[in-house]
């Protein structure tokens, strides 16, 4: 079991944190979540529920801890806290550039400050197009620092037949991205 951080902002695509908390607890690993503001609006438009009702939904998959925003005494805050991984999904370009430069003054970019310093694994999940330069800049300087950065970019080698068959194929590339096997996305097979 792993200890995994995710963290969602108001960017669009909350369908994919919601799939990979789904998918992570399946999986048997303990799950903390941190939403911001915008996150939970979002949230409440696209999913048309909201974080409290997921998070009792989630609660009878796993193992979960919801953690407020504002509460930079939280325990993840720590670099003593073991965590193995943490998940930004969606990542706004704004939360991407705080965390590029070093910004922590929220629990989820102190989060994703204390996983880059501690050499741990960090995936973003960016949700903007097009980019301009200095959204490019900022994933480049965390790319090279060791995030992974995974878009939510479609294959069709798989031949979706549905919406979920094409969000199925990014959840399990991003959480593949952090170490964790899985079965959730077709791997291509040479067309055979």
């Amino acid at each position: 079991m792993k200890k995994i951080i995710i963290g969602i902002t108001g960017a669009s695509g909350s369908i994919y944190a919601h799939r990979i908390i789904e998918e992570l607890l399946k999986l048997q690993n303990e799950v903390h979540i941190i939403t911001t503001q915008t996150a939970e609006e979002v949230i409440k438009y696209e999913l048309e529920t909201d974080i409290h009702h997921l998070i009792q939904k989630y609660e009878e998959i796993g193992k979960i801890n919801f953690w407020n925003n504002k509460n930079l005494f939280a325990p993840i805050a720590s670099g003593s806290f073991d965590i193995d991984a943490m998940i930004i999904v969606p990542c706004s370009m704004g939360t991407l550039a705080k965390v590029s430069n070093g910004i922590s003054d929220n629990l989820l970019c102190r989060c994703a400050d204390v996983c880059l310093k501690e050499k741990r694994k960090i995936t973003l999940v960016p949700r903007e197009s097009p980019l301009s330069s200095i959204h490019i800049e900022n994933m480049l300087k965390l790319s090279k620092v060791g995030v992974n950065i995974v878009p939510p970019m479609p294959s069709f080698y798989d031949k979706p037949q549905k919406i979920e068959d094409i969000i199925n194929n990014s959840i399990g590339r991003i959480i593949k991205s952090i170490g964790i096997k899985n079965d959730i996305f077709k791997k291509w097979n040479g067309g055979n």
